[in-house]
Order: C-alpha cells, then sequence, then structure tokens
C-alpha cells in the first residue's frame, strides 16, 4: 500500500455492487480515488444516487458525473422503451445490454485518467456470474489496453494507462465477501435495472437474480429491498 501513497486512480464508479467493491479495492491499495459516473440517461436513474453514496464513503478525492444522453441510440432495455427481461439468466446476450457501453465508458475513464495524471483506472467488469454482455470478457479488457498504450500521449510516452479488472474471475458471492472484508456497506449500491416506484428493487431482472444469488451463495445478510424475492 505504502508503494502507491499520494498516486492516483480513477474508478469508473456505476453505482453498483461491482463498481463500489473495485473502488474500495484502489483505495485498499493506497490510490487517492477520483471517481467517474456516467449519467447516460439509463432507466435505472437511481444508480447515480448511489454512485453519489459510494463515493463519499470512498472518500474519493473528486466525483464527475458525466452526462452522455445514450437514450438518443437507444438500442437497449436501459435506454430505449423496450422491456427488461424477469425471466432469468440466460445463455444468449440480452436486450439490456448497452451497445459498446464499455467501451465508450472505458474511452472516458482513460480521458480523464490522462487528463488528471493517473496511471491507474479500475473498473468492476466480472466474467464469471454475470448477464453475458461481450465488453466484459478478459479479451475485450486485454484489447483495450492495448489500444490505450497506442492511443494516449502517456502511452507513446511509455508510461501507459493501466487497465485494472480486479473482480475479472470473481464470483457473485466473492464479490459480496469482499465488501463485507472492506468494511463497504452493500446496501449503498444498486443494482435493479428496473426499479419499482416505491424505490425498491424489482427482484427478478438479471441484475437482482445474479445479485441475490451472491449474498446467499456467500452466505451473507443481503440489504437489498426487493419488490419480489429472487
Amino acid at each position: 500500500m505504502a508503494a502507491n501513497k499520494g498516486k492516483f486512480a480513477v474508478v469508473l464508479l456505476s453505482g453498483g455492487l461491482d463498481s463500489m467493491v473495485a473502488g474500495g479495492l484502489a483505495r485498499e491499495a493506497g490510490y487517492h480515488v477520483l471517481a467517474l459516473t456516467i449519467d447516460y440517461n439509463q432507466r435505472h436513474r437511481v444508480e447515480l444516487q448511489a454512485a453519489a453514496r459510494i463515493a463519499r464513503a470512498l472518500n474519493a478525492m473528486s466525483h464527475i458525473v458525466l452526462p452522455l444522453d445514450l437514450t438518443a441510440f437507444g438500442g437497449s432495455a436501459l435506454t430505449a422503451d423496450i422491456a427488461v427481461p424477469k425471466g432469468g439468466v440466460g445463455a444468449d446476450i440480452p436486450v439490456t445490454y448497452v451497445p459498446a457501453r464499455n467501451t465508450i465508458f472505458l474511452a472516458l475513464t482513460l480521458g480523464l485518467a490522462e487528463a488528471s495524471g493517473a496511471n491507474e483506472v479500475f473498473i468492476g467488469v466480472n466474467a464469471l456470474d454475470y448477464s453475458g454482455y461481450p465488453d466484459c470478457r478478459p479479451e475485450f479488457i486485454d484489447a483495450f489496453q492495448k489500444m490505450a498504450a497506442l492511443a494516449t500521449k502517456a502511452g507513446v510516452e511509455g508510461h501507459p494507462i493501466r487497465i485494472n479488472t480486479p473482480l475479472q474471475h470473481m464470483s457473485k458471492a466473492d464479490i459480496a465477501r469482499e465488501a463485507d472484508r472492506l468494511g463497504l456497506d452493500a446496501g449503498m449500491s444498486w443494482s435493479c435495472y428496473d426499479p419499482t416506484p416505491d424505490g425498491r428493487h424489482c427482484g427478478l431482472c438479471d441484475s437482482c437474480r445474479l445479485r441475490a444469488k451472491g449474498f446467499a451463495e456467500a452466505g451473507l445478510p443481503d440489504p437489498t429491498r426487493y419488490a419480489t424475492r429472487p
């Protein structure tokens, strides 16, 4: 930890459990956290409030909420008038996939890191218990890392910005345990894609099901308020 004292890391902070734990791990590693949240006019806008809570809990040096209205593109149940699936996690890429979202978000995170002099980026992508999004896979992160080294002044000058994915090979149960170990209140985070009008997790979308499964398998109490128990 001491080796990183005084250094900065940009954390892509959605407000979800995974990004919260990624931020906690960056802080534990001794980095000063610069939090970036993208307000893409997502259906589950309540996660922006969760991101603000988490940024404060992480003692983030700054928290930028960047507006980027992806409803202009549509193509996803999170950015268009398309129903969020409630039938359970399937084998195909679900309609909650937002076209190229992590590519877009990581490009913005990379820009902030270079502008602020941070040499590290943390993102909470996960390739075990997830909904099958192509931009959560290790191959994607490896490819983006190579691109980042080519596309930035920092990379050309020999000190490329590193993309950290500490949750890449964790299960949701592992992630729930890490939140507990780090002393982070998982109740601060938000996962549901289709919140109820009274502010509860729906309990039936893929994200709710994966969240509940994680706490159950970890043997930890689930602080989430569900409209329907997954």
